[in-house]
């Protein structure tokens, strides 16, 4: 939402930034951004995991300390082990979604070869799925999440405390604060004011969300709330969630004994008063 409302309200414009927002399958965002295809990609999560890879990348904003995702199914899904021998649509591979619904299933013992999955590309994908009936279950944020409801599917559990996934903000390459500070500076600068904005404009943003996502207002003021509840004042990853997602990622792959995190992000260009 801060970067719908940056471009609806003029706040790119305010600060000389051109925006255009492309759709993408998450696990080819982080190549895209580093050969110089699209400028910044959403997803902290998929930035670390990439950073982690070897790829040249920088969070420079992260607004969120908390994940909004849910777990959401077909309302003759009762218990979690009804779900062993159906299918479940997944963004991908190393997303989010795909470690939040391993972690459910760790939690509730189900062997995660009992579980069948499919991998949609993205939530929206995911969501379509869901409601096409190819699968039973599906991990979904908001809007999606209160949009199945609507449709006569269930929250069946939320799953942002079962692990430590950081959510949303801004990641860009190396090459691109190099070669172009002052553009990710403005960047930065105008997504921070986007959440300024949200946070003392509900009933707008509310209705900015229905025409966006095609949603009601009910699903819309949820919306709102949830994303409202989970938004950070300083735009900084948040230390504790970055250190459970590196021991996430250390249980299914090496990492190099001298990655340092704190160079794979650049918060040098967040606001001065939001230091």
């Amino acid at each position: 939402m801060p970067f719908y409302v940056a471009q609806e309200k003029g706040i790119y414009k305010k600060y000389g930034v051109e925006s255009e927002y492309i759709q993408m399958a998450t696990t080819i965002q982080p190549q895209a951004v580093v050969n110089g295809n699209i400028n910044y990609l959403t997803s902290v999560s998929t930035g670390i995991s990439a950073a982690v890879a070897g790829l040249p990348l920088a969070i420079v904003i992260s607004f969120c300390d908390s994940s909004p995702w849910v777990l959401v199914t077909h309302k003759d899904i009762n218990k979690p082990q009804d779900l062993i021998g159906k299918t479940v649509a997944l963004s991908g591979v190393r997303t989010s979604p795909y470690y939040f619904f391993h972690a459910f299933m760790k939690k509730f013992e189900i062997n995660e070869k009992e579980v069948n999955t499919i991998n949609t590309g993205g939530t929206a994908d995911s969501f379509r799925a869901l409601t096409s009936n190819r699968v039973v279950a599906t991990v979904l944020t908001p809007p999606f999440d209160d949009k199945a409801v609507s449709l006569g599917y269930k929250k069946f559990m939320q799953l942002g405390d079962l692990a430590d996934i950081p959510y949303v903000g801004l990641v860009t390459s190396q090459n691109e604060i190099k070669t172009n500070r002052e553009s990710v500076r403005r960047t930065v600068a105008a997504v921070m004011e986007s959440l300024g904005w949200l946070r003392a404009n509900r009933a707008e943003s509310a209705k900015m969300i229905i025409d966006k996502f095609k949603v009601n207002q009910q699903e819309a003021e949820n919306t709102y709330a949830t994303l409202i509840k989970l938004l950070n004042k300083d735009g900084r990853l948040n230390p504790k969630v970055a250190r459970g997602y590196l021991d996430i990622l250390r249980q299914e792959r090496p990492i190099p004994t001298d990655f340092d995190l704190q160079k794979a992000v650049d918060f040098s260009l967040l606001p001065a008063s939001r230091s």
